[in-house]
């Protein structure tokens, strides 16, 4: 029966032969977990002050409710108070609902800069990529040149 040969030892001689500067790769995962943690700190500050909002909004609702639940002595009475918690209640949440959309908006626009500042990071961090690659490779061609040149002169000779 034919054995399967093992290639174990000759993929890592290949992997030896190309050398990856893992750099990059450690400097994008670093800029992409600064960039999660700044995202999380905004949507963890939108959700706090959302609390405090709502936290606000309720216990305005319940101090209403003290004075619709009063009792009253003329029936008439009890439809002003239902009707003025009405209106308290509809005031109260156009107040608290205009809140929440500054919240929203600022959400937005923290979330806008931070993705172009994130942009221009990732462009800056690409051109000194490309800076560095062009060098290298200059230099590999230099290399190549000079050992050809070498390598001619040697079988003139």
């Amino acid at each position: 029966m034919a054995k399967t040969p093992d290639f174990t030892k000759t993929l890592q001689e290949v992997m030896a032969k190309f050398p990856v500067d893992t750099s990059s790769f450690q400097d994008a995962f670093k800029s992409q977990t600064a960039l999660g943690e700044k995202m999380a700190r905004v949507a963890l500050a939108a959700a706090e002050r959302s609390t405090e909002i709502s936290a606000q909004w309720a216990k305005d609702t319940i101090a209403r409710m003290g004075e619709l639940t009063s009792s009253k002595e003329e029936p008439a009475e009890y439809a002003k108070a239902l009707s003025d918690f009405a209106t308290a209640a509809a005031e109260m949440a156009a107040e608290h609902m205009a809140a929440f959309a500054e919240v929203a908006k600022k959400v937005q626009m923290d979330t806008v800069d931070l993705m172009l500042t994130a942009g221009k990071d990732l462009a800056a961090d690409a051109q000194k990529a490309a800076e560095k690659a062009t060098r290298e490779t200059q230099a590999a061609v230099k290399k190549a040149a000079a050992a050809a040149t070498t390598a001619s002169t040697v079988t003139k000779a």
